[in-house]
């Protein structure tokens, strides 16, 4: 935008924040190593791994520091002597790490696998870290939290959050937007905010207001007492099921009644994480006495804290969730009582499909014999018992229908609570005292929100556990959610081909939609963190948990679920002792000072970038190419050919790159012609910055069912020549003919997450329209916000019923008065005729639209 500023007359250091900007690294992480051995390894919230090293591995455990007796309280691993700890029939065996004492916070060790992980991270990324070090260097009011401290949601949590605002004794409420959906996790905290994508949000950033039609509210009472077998996991998963089955999308949804005062401010942000789930755009919390004490708890200065109470106090911004009087009138109301809730998972490939856990068994083997799906895979009767051997490392093992194959525990959203990860832990631990183990070949990893979690499970002396289960802290970022995991063992990938078979993974994130993690995983569950664990040791979700043991020890003994779940007594316990305060000081420290690797990295500090053409990971991208000082007026799409014939619930994941880049790809071709190899490829989260990688990712998920086509595929009909190309090569030869193009869709397309490229890949494509039967808001607003039209179907409307095939082309009548709430004329040449409304919400949404797009309309202000 400064460029293009600067190319037509106007000053570039116009082109900055106005706003604090806080800009979090944690997309660019993969899983390069798990289950590796742990010589040494320093420095426990992330970083840059300097610093005295700690015997760790295949050693008892060792008393590295003086006694600490002068604090009460102080975990005791700071006086035990060394191997006091049990670790029960495989303590021998057991790799483990010098404990934290939280109160002198003396170092633990880190996985090899962390800091060997966060080493690849910064050298496969160096070009992108560099431009972001030259962005925060440049830009004012922009602060960026390097590599290793977190993801976004978490680090937002612990350390950005203000809470209010006090300018020169002027105070106002925090509120933030963030380019991820999953910022609404933050409303748990009682700060209002949701994910507007990067769209929105840099024209937030340059000082334009969020626009939006004012939302119906929908109170969620909550009553009752939780289920002491129920997660906060399970509580989200029912809520959402209940939320969605309401229809609260584009609603606003506030949590009151008696019930919600038992609900921890982890247990909240839980909660409110889901909000894209249900389609609401934001489920929150006011701030309460449980808040007060969690922010007390996680370092606040007591006359910080004073003063947020007494503002919110002032302002009618505090709660009493006992008191029914304080309670808000709201559009709707609907009530859940915690107490029906019951242990669940989600899947096998969307996260509002819940299923009980003791019905897992039957569930499965039912989506075995459905039809192709939201919950089928068609699998012949004959070949749901199929087993085919493997043999891997060695040794020999089965593989059959419901597998799992991939087991990753994950805190960056979901999974945030300390309850739920201490409560996995804890299971680890049981099952390692029982003798049991999870089978090698399944692709294990633990990826923290934060280094804070990182702290308090080896505070609370569970991580060793989780290590000896596989379960090796890879890094601190986004990785199985978003298809990062590594390659799965090459005989399991023959063994999953060969009997067709449908392999399972099981992870507790926020996303499973089908192929997602891995193209040969057709089913993904989402889970608590403990039932991931519990999963792994099963090495399969065919299982009755209830009747049927996780495993057999080497005394041949059956050992059960109930057998090692932990109590919520056990678990609370737990927290209670070693999420402290002095530990989110110590993180808040981390961040703050950087690591040796992001400090020492040297970046330009030029007003505009100097673009390296050689460069595969930053390029001046080319959304300002055709900018003008004053926008052209409106035209009519004539003669539009449809790119994509597509059916319901196209979700951001079926659109937006994401994850790694398969090698037959349009995206691997330019990056082969580039000189690079598959090793080299990263994934499409890493070259974000590269806007021709990303167009040629668009539409490339091998889910993705066009009907041109007739089967799952990125692959599309060129109309004028009949040939059956890569979507980015259709369009592209639709570009030098001439040819605008539209997309057809049923209902709920752009379903998800808000991914901007779910837009900006579409508008660089030559995507003129969308004609759909109705959109998810957020999608639909970055559409007008790259300046693609979005067209519903009037009611009672859909192609069928208007007998298009999509292979006609189309003619879209843009009137000049272009205003909310206006329908258009669509004509097709073969003399079909009729309309469609205009999704424009407000006069702000036309205005833009007319500008060209959002980033059009803030760069003419610039001038």
């Amino acid at each position: 935008m400064r460029e293009a500023v600067k190319k037509l007359g106007g000053d570039p250091t116009n082109v900055g924040p106005v706003c604090p900007t806080d800009l979090i690294v944690d997309h660019s992480l993969q899983i390069d190593y798990s289950k590796s051995a742990i010589p040494n390894a320093p420095n426990p919230g992330g970083g840059d791994g300097s610093g005295s090293a700690a015997k760790t591995y295949n050693a008892k455990l060792q008393s590295k520091t003086s006694p600490c007796r002068s604090f009460r309280g102080c975990f005791s691993s700071c006086h035990r002597e060394a191997g006091s700890m049990s670790l029960g029939s495989r303590g021998a065996e057991i790799e483990s790490t010098p404990l934290l004492c939280p109160f002198h916070l003396q170092p633990v060790a880190e996985p090899e696998a962390l800091l060997k992980g966060q080493e690849m991270e910064f050298n496969r990324n160096k070009e992108r870290l560099q431009f972001l070090k030259w962005a925060s260097q440049v830009f004012p009011n922009v602060t960026v939290v390097p590599p290793g401290s977190g993801i976004v949601h978490q680090v937002n949590l612990e350390y950005l959050s203000r809470m209010v605002f006090d300018l020169g004794g002027v105070c106002y409420p925090d509120s933030v937007v963030g380019t991820d959906s999953h910022t609404t996790m933050v409303n748990g905290l009682g700060i209002l905010g949701w994910g507007v994508g990067g769209i929105e949000s840099e024209a937030v950033m340059l000082g334009q207001p969020v626009t939006l039609t004012l939302p119906e509210v929908v109170g969620c009472k909550l009553v009752g007492t939780t289920n002491s077998l129920a997660t906060s996991i399970d509580v989200v998963l029912s809520i959402t099921k209940q939320l969605r089955q309401v229809g609260v999308s584009g609603k606003f949804v506030e949590f009151f009644g008696p019930g919600v005062s038992q609900l921890s401010v982890a247990d909240r942000t839980t909660i409110a994480n889901m909000s894209p789930e249900y389609g609401a755009t934001v489920s929150f919390f006011p701030v309460d006495d449980v808040t007060l004490r969690h922010l007390k708890q996680t370092g606040y200065a007591e006359k910080k804290l004073k003063s947020v109470e007494t503002y919110l106090k002032a302002v009618k911004l505090f709660r009493d969730y006992q008191n029914p009087s304080e309670d808000p009138e709201y559009s709707q109301v609907i009530e859940l009582n915690l107490s029906t809730i019951a242990p669940y998972v989600s899947g096998p490939k969307r996260p509002q499909d819940r299923v009980v856990v003791t019905n897992m068994k039957k569930d499965f083997q039912n989506s075995l014999s459905e039809k192709v799906g939201f919950k089928g895979f068609q699998v012949l009767p004959e070949k749901q018992k199929e087993v085919v051997a493997i043999e891997f490392e060695g040794k020999d093992y089965n593989l059959a229908h419901g597998s799992v194959v991939i087991a990753a525990v994950i805190s960056c959203t979901n999974n945030c609570n300390p309850s739920v990860m201490l409560a996995a832990g804890l299971l680890a631990k049981k099952a390692i005292e029982a003798g049991l183990s999870v089978k090698p070949y399944i692709k294990t990893s633990l990826s923290p929100g934060s280094g804070l979690v990182t702290y308090y499970m080896n505070a609370s002396g569970v991580l060793p556990y989780l290590h000896c289960l596989g379960f090796e802290v890879i890094g601190y970022g986004c990785a199985t959610c978003v298809g990062n995991t590594a390659p799965l063992p090459e005989s399991v990938i023959t063994g999953i081909k060969t009997g067709d078979l449908v392999a399972c993974g099981i992870l507790s994130g926020n996303k499973n939609f089908e192929g997602r993690l891995c193209d040969c995983v057709r089913a993904n569950y989402l889970a608590s963190p403990p039932l991931v664990v519990a999963y792994a040791i099963a090495g399969t979700v065919n299982i009755d948990f209830e009747t049927e043991p996780l495993g057999v020890n080497s005394d041949g003994k059956e050992i059960y679920l109930q057998d090692i779940w932990p109590s919520r007594e056990e678990i609370q316990k737990v927290e209670e002792q070693h999420v402290i305060p002095s530990m989110f000081r110590e993180l808040r420290e981390k961040i703050e000072k950087g690591n040796n690797r992001w400090n020492a990295l040297e970046a330009p500090e030029s007003l505009l970038y100097p673009w390296d053409s050689r460069s595969t990971y930053i390029r001046c991208p080319s959304f300002f190419d055709k900018l003008t000082k004053e926008p052209s007026c409106l035209q009519s799409i004539e003669d539009a050919h449809v790119l994509l014939y597509l059916g319901d619930s196209v979700t951001t994941d079926h659109i937006s790159p994401a994850g790694s880049i398969a090698r037959n790809s349009a995206a691997a071709r330019y990056l082969t012609s580039r000189g690079l190899t598959p090793r080299e490829f990263n994934s499409y989260g890493a070259r974000r910055g590269n806007d021709a990688v990303m167009t040629r990712g668009t539409f490339a998920n091998i889910k993705l069912l066009n009907k041109f086509i007739g089967k799952a595929a990125p692959k599309t009909l060129h109309i004028p020549s009949g040939q059956t190309l890569d979507v980015f090569d259709a369009a592209e030869r639709y570009q030098r003919e001439g040819f605008p193009l539209i997309i057809l869709a049923g209902k709920k397309y752009g379903l998800g997450s808000s991914r901007d490229w779910a837009a900006k890949g579409p508008y660089l494509l030559g995507v003129k329209a969308i004609l759909a039967e109705s959109y998810e808001k957020m999608h639909k607003n970055h559409l007008i916000g790259m300046g693609v039209i979005p067209l519903q179907f009037l009611p009672g409307e859909t192609v069928d019923k208007l007998e298009l095939t999509g292979k006609e082309r189309y003619t879209i009548i843009i009137p000049k008065e272009l205003s909310p709430g206006v329908t258009v004329d669509i004509t097709t040449n073969t003399g079909k005729a009729f309309k469609a409304a205009a999704k424009f919400d407000n006069q702000m949404e036309v205005t833009f639209y007319r500008q060209g797009g959002i980033l059009n309309y803030v760069a003419r202000k610039m001038l």
